[in-house]
């Protein structure tokens, strides 16, 4: 029963992990990582990604756009690569590890998920966090359960 009910802590996670390297390959790999969450994006500039580009001392953003948005896909990567790291069942069997560990993977979804809603709430990344929440939920009744 003790190996079943770490399984239902680890493999939420797991799914986290995995979303999460996924996201950041995606804002790594892009030609315009910006245009990912377009909608958004524009909604917030209020005004197009061509209007942008179109002003005058703008030639330069795309670069600059890229730039930032390949750093966000590294450290989303990286923390994708962090969680799996921790979700060997050595680690999520000690208590204290798994608690804390849990402590600062629920602050990093909800404060992502209230920034989104506060500067881009029309992003479709939403749903995305939506769903990590629903799995970390299921992670964090399991570890309170056992």
């Amino acid at each position: 029963m003790e190996k079943k009910s770490l399984t239902y802590i680890k493999y939420p996670i797991v799914l986290i992990s995995i979303i999460l390297c996924l996201s950041g390959i995606r804002w790594l790999l892009s030609s315009e990582p910006w245009m990912l969450d377009q909608v958004a994006n524009e909604e917030r500039l209020q005004m197009t990604f061509v209007d942008l580009f179109s002003i005058e001392g703008n030639s330069t953003l795309g670069g600059y756009l890229t730039q930032v948005y390949r750093f966000l896909g590294l450290y989303v990567l990286g923390i994708g690569f962090l969680l799996l790291a921790f979700t060997p069942n050595k680690f999520l069997e000690i208590y204290i590890v798994r608690q804390r560990f849990l402590i600062v993977l629920g602050i990093l979804l909800v404060s992502n998920l209230v920034l989104a809603y506060v500067w881009i709430p029309s992003s479709h990344f939403i749903y995305v966090m939506w769903g990590t929440i629903v799995l970390y939920c299921l992670s964090l009744y399991n570890h309170i359960k056992k």
